[in-house]
């Protein structure tokens, strides 16, 4: 029980079999109070009664991230819930735009870098007050395993919202530390989640080898949100399997 009695917020929970999903479930089994958030309202009702089902202290909360209004939604129905944040999980967003980058329009530049990069900054700004009032948090973020160095060809934008992340997160980083609030990123290699499996088709030696399980994933994560991290700040650590 690793996060027993901590109230845990993790965005980007929209569908089963994926990432955001999966660290929910891994965090009630730790003892964490959850928060979920997606956009879709029936799809967070589901799948928050689908934790529920399973034991989870768990409300859903269905929000538009990129918009300030959403964010604070977010911060503000988990404080009524719970009375604290102690863990704020940002993993809205994801690659959505994929081509040669001279064709890419400005509104997918948007798109892209709004879902990724200003969704965790206005979920970190809307949480950063509470946070510093208690004088403790841990806040996660999503980049890529790698850092700048993982930027692939054909997904400029995220390749470049995801930098824009890691900045992010060791900024706040830096300012958090007097305060007892500590922010790290993953990087995560190619994750073995269900729309990956069906879109990319793996060849069992693939896995094995290049992909990164989600029980591996939730296993970093949850050092990265418990007290096993204290001391542990402004860090980006690659989760990327064999695959080095």
């Amino acid at each position: 029980m690793r996060l027993e009695g901590k109230a845990a917020i993790i965005t980007g929970v929209g569908h089963s079999g994926q990432a955001g999903f999966a660290l929910a479930q891994a965090f009630a089994h730790e003892g964490a109070k959850l928060v979920i958030c997606a956009r879709n309202p029936e799809r967070v009702k589901a799948l928050a009664q689908q934790l529920k089902t399973e034991g989870a202290t768990v409300i859903g909360v269905a929000a538009d991230l990129t918009t300030e209004e959403g964010a604070k939604l977010l911060i503000d129905k988990a404080v009524e819930a719970y009375g604290s944040i102690d863990i704020l999980v940002n993993l809205a967003g994801g690659l959505s735009k994929f081509g040669p980058s001279d064709e890419l329009t400005l509104a997918d530049w948007d798109h892209e870098i709004n879902n990724n990069l200003r969704t965790a900054f206005l979920c970190i700004r809307a949480v950063w007050p509470i946070m510093r009032r208690q004088g403790s948090g841990k806040i996660l973020n999503f980049s890529r395993a790698g850092g700048v160095e993982g930027s692939g060809a054909m997904m400029v934008a995220y390749n470049c919202a995801k930098a824009g992340v890691d900045a992010l997160t060791r900024t706040f980083a830096h300012e958090g530390k007097k305060l007892g609030i500590y922010v790290n990123a993953i990087g995560p290699g190619l994750l073995i989640t269900r729309t990956n499996l069906e879109s990319m088709k793996p060849t069992p030696a693939d896995l094995s080898t290049k992909w990164v399980s989600l029980d591996k994933l939730a296993e970093a994560a949850i050092f990265l949100v418990s007290s096993a991290s204290d001391g542990v700040n402004g860090v980006i650590l690659p989760v990327k399997g064999r695959n080095i």
